[in-house]
């Protein structure tokens, strides 16, 4: 298929490299700064087929001159490219052509928004000129598409401790309708882009500037590669960006969509006469979105899907005290969910479980960004067998040249409970690297006859330097704190954070491209105590290093040494069973050892995306906390994946996740979890896949003891008496196939089947028995007027 598609584009690409160059005031150079680009605006219309042969594409204007972004900033691009840009009265077109002199071009034919192992080029188009935001559209060099949004709270770390930084990444999450195709060509590969007026959210004024970079994904060097000449010591990688100037004119049209729906869902479990199935009977339901204005849409819907085509990864969790996060999958949340983000996640939509009716208002209005959601839940979701009310509203104001002040209010009412938190946050940017952020929150919840109250704050206060930078954190979250509309992973704890790191660069074309140092200084303390001046609880000091080599390896190391204080809340149900002398047993409170100290030790490898594979390990082991029974033990902790891509078609996808804890005394196993896990995706065309998943979860764990101590075995107490902690295992398999023609966003048809099956032995296979199965067929259209 390659091969072919080589041969069918090559006339093109000659064609459009042959043609004789634009006037000399339509060619932009991002290194030599000429970042302000005036698009030429043409009333006419073309198909989208990735030649750029139209006589149009002679009048755009073209971005040349990229710089390397990542992994270092400053230096030329190896490879060229040239973005052509022109638009029309209903569309903005993008044309590029992409050089490949020092390797091969890594191209697949992917499902939307998995193209992360292909070559690619993103666009990102700030349609509010504010240097915060921006629309992120990106496509392979097949034509692939993968679209978000980008909205800039600070630098983020990467790799393992977060000892490197880089740009913030693209919350993939929106869909939007645009057009894209794109041909392999000799020595590189051209696209074409269309992206209508009417997919895109912008200002009311009748000429219009727009931030605009592009930015380019070289797998075969592991580079990025960026129009404008950015830096990684900026506060902002968005305010970076060049501005396309003097858009006039634009028509957005009518923005009305309605989206019916039908599903079908046929669950089997066991039953008292056999394995039994229920439900089959089609349900209808919809959604529909109405552009008030250039930069507000309304959504609402009536009975919605909310069920998901693909199941979430299995994860294990080593610490108790911390709540695992599973991301939002639903398309009605999904649209428009980067107006929702506030700090420690205080809306978190996946709360809401399957409403009856739900609509929502996204926007700017009035110089604000607006962000609103009403939902009613099903009566399932409730014990009370009421229907949870949600009501949720977010407000941000942009203030000054790149600062943020946000107002967030949730409600969530069910029957006579409720629980609302309002809360004010803001990110200030100071300059010369400078960031601060800071939230202040308030929780009122009423729970049967009693009602409390509680607060929240977070501030940080970072440096983002080419060199040097750090990361620092102050924030708590009292005990009787509550988010019924949000996800917070630990109550009842206050934090303070320092990570300062160091970055060397290697010169030009060195083994070793960046190395950065860091350190973690980190305590957390119980919240009550903290407020009384007690004393600490945990306290941590990590030391990270982190290497990126020429062609995408990256090496990372470290070294953590930590102590832990006993929590009394988290074992306030433990109790040791002493022999009472007459055959009895007699159950004491247990109370563990005040710390326990740690020492681990890291490394984890991730090779280069090679055009057929690419790969990454993990790897911890050291002594830790035995949470289970408070002891010191040996953690060991093995994460790996591999994604392997035999075709242009055909990917694999292999993970395992491995975490044992052993007692330090004799060498047993407290605890064991394994999750393999397998996804293979076969896309027959861009819109066409079958896609298969299977993951095995096997947890075991030991009958308990007071291994610190006594040794004596540890119950569970509570109002009915007391229970052994005896030893359990369970081994899970579950096998997904999904059939999938999404043509376009909102245009879909799935049909899958599901089976959930256990066994009492882990990786036998043998004695499989079904604990629950599900069939699913799914049918949407959408109408655009």
């Amino acid at each position: 298929m390659l091969a072919a598609l080589l041969l069918s584009a090559q006339a093109a690409y000659s064609a459009v490299s042959a043609a004789a160059p634009p006037p000399t005031e339509r060619i932009y150079s991002g290194r030599a700064g000429n970042i302000q680009v005036q698009a030429p605006r043409v009333e006419t219309e073309i198909t989208v087929d990735g030649r750029l042969d139209e006589p149009v594409w002679q009048q755009a204007a073209r971005l040349r001159d990229f710089s390397r972004f990542a992994p270092v900033d400053g230096l030329p691009a190896e490879d060229s490219t040239e973005v052509l840009v022109w638009y029309s009265p209903t569309a903005i077109h993008f044309g590029i052509r992409a050089s490949e002199a020092h390797g091969s071009v890594h191209a697949t034919l992917a499902d939307r928004d998995r193209i992360f192992a292909d070559d690619y080029v993103e666009l990102l188009i700030g349609t509010f000129n504010d240097g915060r935001q921006a629309s992120v559209f990106a496509v392979n060099p097949l034509g692939v598409q993968m679209d978000g949004a980008m909205v800039e709270r600070g630098a983020t770390g990467t790799g393992f401790g977060g000892a490197n930084v880089s740009r913030e990444g693209t919350d993939l999450s929106p869909d939007f309708t645009w057009q894209s195709k794109g041909e392999l060509a000799e020595g590189g590969y051209v696209i074409e882009v269309r992206i209508p007026f009417k997919s895109l959210r912008f200002q009311a004024a009748r000429e219009q500037t727009w931030t605009l970079n592009v930015v380019r994904r070289v797998q075969h060097s592991g580079s990025q590669d960026s129009w404008t000449p950015a830096r990684r010591a900026a506060t902002s990688f968005l305010a970076q960006s060049g501005r396309l100037v003097g858009l006039t004119d634009l028509r957005r049209g009518l923005v009305v969509d309605v989206n019916p729906e039908i599903t079908a869902n046929r669950s089997g479990a066991p039953g008292a006469l056999g394995y039994d199935y229920t439900g089959g009977s089609p349900q209808f339901g919809g959604n529909a979105r109405w552009g008030i204005t250039n930069n507000l849409n309304l959504n609402a819907s009536f009975n919605p899907d909310f069920s998901q085509v693909e199941s979430d990864a299995g994860q294990l969790g080593f610490d108790p005290r911390q709540a695992l996060f599973f991301p939002e999958r639903r398309p009605f949340f999904l649209d428009g969910i980067e107006q929702f983000s506030t700090p420690n996640q205080l809306i978190y939509s996946r709360r809401i479980v399957q409403p009856v009716a739900a609509a929502k208002l996204t926007g700017t209005a009035f110089g604000a960004n607006i962000g609103f959601l009403s939902a009613v839940d099903d009566d399932d979701a409730s014990p009370t067998g009421d229907h949870p009310v949600y009501n949720i509203v977010r407000l941000q104001k942009d203030v000054g040249g790149s600062s943020r002040i946000g107002l967030a209010y949730t409600d969530r009412i069910e029957g006579g409970n409720y629980n609302r938190v309002g809360a004010v946050d803001g990110r200030i940017v100071l300059g010369g690297g400078y960031t601060s952020a800071f939230q202040l929150a308030g929780s009122a919840t009423r729970s049967g006859d009693v009602s409390f109250t509680a607060p929240l704050w977070l501030a940080r206060f970072d440096r983002n330097g080419r060199t040097f930078g750090w990361r620092t954190l102050f924030s708590g979250i009292a005990n009787d704190f509550r988010a019924g509309s949000g996800f917070i992973s630990r109550p009842g704890v206050v934090r303070a954070n320092i990570t300062p790191y160091r970055t060397f660069y290697g010169g030009q074309g060195a083994l070793l491209e960046t190395f950065t140092a860091g350190i973690v200084l980190d305590g957390t303390w119980q919240y009550e105590k903290f407020i009384h001046g007690e004393g600490i609880q945990d306290q941590k000091l990590h030391v990270n290093l982190n290497g990126t080599l020429r062609g995408g390896w990256n090496l990372a190391t470290g070294y953590y040494l930590e102590k832990f204080g006993y929590d009394e809340a988290l074992y306030s149900n433990y109790y040791l069973g002493t022999p009472d002398g007459a055959g009895g047993t007699t159950f004491v409170p247990f109370t563990g050892q005040p710390t326990i100290a740690n020492g681990d030790w890291y490394a984890n490898v991730a090779t280069p995306t090679f055009r057929s594979f690419n790969a990454s390990v993990f790897f911890l082991y050291g002594f830790d906390e035995n949470f289970p029974e408070w002891a010191s033990g040996e953690l060991l902790i093995i994460q790996g994946a591999v994604s392997v891509r035999p075709s242009d078609k055909l990917r694999l996808d292999l993970t395992y996740n491995h975490q044992e804890v052993d007692r330090r005394t004799d060498g047993s196993t407290v605890s064991i979890g394994r999750i393999p896990r397998v996804r293979a995706e076969y896309q027959i065309s861009r819109p066409l896949f079958i896609r298969l998943v299977g993951e095995y979860a096997m947890e075991k764990q030991d009958s308990l003891r007071d291994e610190s101590r006594t040794q004596l075995p540890i119950y569970f107490g509570g109002p009915e008496g007391f229970t052994r902690a005896a030893a359990f295992e369970q081994n899970i398999f579950r096998a997904d196939v999904l059939f999938a023609y999404r043509p376009t966003p909102g245009t879909v048809f799935y049909a899958g089947y599901g089976s959930t099956m256990t066994e009492p032995e882990a990786f036998r296979f043998q004695r499989l028995r079904r604990a629950r199965d599900a069939f699913f067929a799914k049918v949407s259209y959408l109408f655009q007027l």
